[in-house]
């Protein structure tokens, strides 16, 4: 018996590599395949830099919003190719995949072999068809290296419905831009209302909607993410650069955590609506097949290094947290008061986390979803509250755990790059709650929405009258939507706040909100 299991492990095993490798049977081939319409409407994406290469990734769809994206359950071999130039006069790598209908005719090529922190061209080409559009990449520094300079973007929060993606589309002409850390809320869940009204460009309200009712099958989630990536600012912003991307509750469900959703549906029955929400996030992100679902879940916290200037850890704040706090309204599913075991990253994470912190690197960024540092404001009664329950405040022993972490190593190059919250903060993580205005174990820089929450108010409120006072470790909170640019090199750490003037209709203008820097010597901001 013993042999015949390890023989079906082995079986299983072989099963899996074939897979990713495209070599394994997929039923049907479409041998001579004849598209309805254009396959690459979804356009093209890189992900997940390394030293010798990246991940690449497209999905067919000529009908994106039809059953299946309009394709037949057959795999289509699609040749991929990677250049030193836009016209592809030197290709440097190329190969067949299979698109296959079991993963939405997605594919994620890993291409390996090419030359550290150099900028490449990548297409691809499928039979009967015009090739995809063309996309743009930079590897990563070599191992040691200690780049000039690294510029990324951070960015997330873009609920369709709240506005238009021009931010996307200032983003995807950003200059020298290395690479965008997407931090989530990628697709929103819920149904076709908003809250916002849209408009034309000449000022006519126009029905700006999430196609279908909240979703729950994989079939929804696949249509959802069709509709966003048919936009075309975001399919521009993927082309420009390689995506570094991590899911939060919209990719599944408002305020999950973990086992449990907003609504107390039963566990068992959630894990459903998540393994389906997960294989789609996969099937749609450009990430490595360490990230590929399985029964049991999938892993999405990794790391990457970019030479000796610093490593990027990004985090998984969903997926092992305990359930909320139970808040002002008091659901009856909650947590009624928290506990030294409590925990927002689960402490396997945690463990993981610690250990990656150890290095020789002029920077630490912690690329996560939800706000670290307290965010005071008054609660019902009157009294100050250190911020949301589904935040780190939520989780007051997990957020002790990591600032213990952080000083334990005497760490002083720490950044926090976070979003979720709608808008743009920056601040510092103090060492303790009880003073805000003392020792702080990192900075955050906290990057507002895409288009969640609509156009907000041109009026930031900077320095000590943050939120009337009560923040004095907060240096801006505005209310605009935009994204943040973040130029790191050797001697500081500078990040440029973007807003644009309106999303609720397009063509939003893009300014320059704030600069700040900060030095690896010190977790203390300075205004550029």
């Amino acid at each position: 018996m013993k042999t015949l299991l390890d023989r079906r492990k082995l079986l299983v095993a072989a099963g899996g590599m074939a897979v990713f490798a495209g070599l394994g049977s997929s039923g049907r081939v479409w041998a001579q395949p004849v598209f309805p319409n254009y396959p690459f409407q979804l356009g093209v994406a890189a992900g997940d830099p390394l030293p010798d290469g990246f991940v690449i990734w497209t999905r067919l769809a000529p009908k994106p919003l039809d059953e299946h994206g309009g394709m037949p359950a057959l795999g289509v071999s699609v040749r991929w190719e990677v250049a030193e130039d836009e016209r592809f006069a030197h290709i440097v790598r190329s190969g067949e995949a299979l698109a296959r209908p079991e993963l939405a005719h997605s594919i994620h090529v890993e291409v390996g072999g090419l030359l550290p922190w150099r900028r490449y061209w990548y297409r691809f080409v499928v039979q009967g068809a015009e090739a995809s559009p063309v996309g743009r990449a930079r590897t990563a520094p070599a191992i040691g290296d200690l780049p000039a300079r690294v510029r990324l973007a951070s960015a997330g929060c873009q609920n369709y419905p709240a506005g238009w993606f021009d931010a996307w589309r200032h983003l995807s002409e950003e200059s020298e831009l290395d690479a965008v850390f997407h931090y989530g809320d990628y697709i929103y869940e819920g149904g076709s209302a908003s809250t916002q009204e849209i408009t034309d460009a000449a000022g006519n309200a126009v029905a700006r909607r999430h196609i279908g009712n909240e979703i729950y099958s994989l079939d929804d989630y696949r249509r959802r993410y069709a509709q966003y990536k048919s936009d075309p600012h975001l399919r521009a912003a993927h082309a420009a650069a390689a995506f570094i991307s991590a899911f939060d509750d919209h990719e599944v469900d408002n305020n999950w955590a973990s086992a449990y959703d907003q609504d107390g549906t039963a566990p068992e029955l959630f894990a459903l609506r998540r393994a389906v929400a997960m294989q789609a996030w996969y099937e749609h992100m450009p990430v490595r097949r360490a990230q590929f679902p399985t029964p049991a879940g999938l892993t999405m916290f990794r790391r990457l290094d970019y030479g000796r200037l610093f490593r990027m850890h990004v985090l998984d704040t969903r997926s092992y947290r305990s359930d909320q706090l139970c808040g002002e309204s008091d659901p009856s599913h909650c947590r009624m008061q928290d506990g030294p075991i409590s925990t927002l990253m689960g402490s396997a994470q945690e463990a993981w986390l610690g250990k990656g912190l150890v290095n020789s690197a002029r920077w630490n960024l912690l690329a996560q979803q939800v706000r670290v540092m307290p965010f005071l404001r008054p609660n019902m009664t009157g009294a100050d509250a250190l911020g949301s329950t589904d935040q780190w405040a939520g989780y007051p022993a997990a957020r002790a755990r990591l600032v213990k972490a952080i000083t334990d190593r005497k760490l002083t190059n720490v950044i926090v790059a976070t979003g979720d919250a709608h808008v743009h903060n920056v601040g510092v993580v103090p060492v303790r709650d009880a003073a805000l205005d003392g020792p702080a174990a990192a900075v955050e820089f906290l990057a507002t929405s895409i288009t969640s929450g609509g156009d907000g108010t041109p009026n930031p409120v900077t320095g000590p009258s943050v939120a009337d006072g009560r923040n004095p470790h907060l240096a801006l909170h505005a209310t605009q939507r935009g994204y943040q640019i973040f130029d790191v090199t050797p001697n500081e750490w500078r990040t440029d706040v973007k807003v644009l003037d309106r999303v609720q209709s397009p063509g939003g203008k893009l300014s320059t909100l704030a600069r700040f820097v900060v030095t690896p010597d010190k977790s203390q901001l300075h205004k550029g």
